[in-house]
């Protein structure tokens, strides 16, 4: 069986509840602007409609995961919180860049922090209506990891913090340059859950 390269709006129409539809009406309207912007100035995905190519491939690989992970371990979370999380957890790059003086990308000076993009993302949120949980809010929190709010007192991340991680670290870090477009067959990660 063939694993499914599935596009963004396939993946939306998995996730439960108003929040499809509004993803889907999130895409429809801002997928042209997605399909224009980097995925960042320099790290991952630098090249035009390199943030949709990020999105895509993040979501592409917690659906894989998702499904080889669920053949051998129960996951406290769904598939469609997930996909939710991760098609949301950079929604203001699209926002966040200008050209420069040379011409070159570069943040907007009212989006120059990670303060500032979790404000405009729950403003932007806000105003589609999308309602996340407290575990899709914690995840939607940690998507890059724990960074200053490590304590080793406690976990700050969630379960689906850290699944949601692991895909955008994929995509942003293993694979910045180089988006797969077709994953490997489901029939060989089950040959590999087998294994384990």
């Amino acid at each position: 069986m063939e694993f499914p390269s599935c596009g963004i709006n396939e993946m939306l129409k998995m996730i439960d509840g108003p929040n499809s539809r509004i993803c889907r009406r999130i895409y429809r309207e801002n997928r042209r602007l997605f399909c224009l912007v980097q995925g960042s100035t320099n790290n991952h995905q630098a090249w035009k409609g390199g943030y949709h190519d990020h999105i895509q491939e993040a979501m592409r690989w917690g659906l894989y995961f998702y499904t080889c992970t669920s053949l051998v371990r129960t996951l406290p979370f769904s598939l469609s919180d997930l996909l939710l999380v991760v098609f949301l957890h950079d929604i203001e790059k699209p926002w966040k860049y200008e050209l420069g003086p040379r011409g070159q990308l570069q943040h907007k000076n009212s989006l120059n922090s990670k303060k500032a993009h979790r404000e405009f993302r729950d403003k932007k949120l806000g105003e589609y209506g999308i309602i996340l949980s407290v575990e899709q809010d914690n995840a939607m929190k940690y998507a890059e990891g724990e960074l200053d709010d490590y304590t080793n007192q406690r976990r700050m991340m969630n379960e689906l913090a850290g699944f949601v991680h692991i895909c955008d670290v994929l995509s942003a870090r293993v694979f910045h340059n180089y988006p797969r477009k077709k994953l490997p067959t489901l029939s060989n990660a089950q040959r590999v859950a087998e294994i384990i």
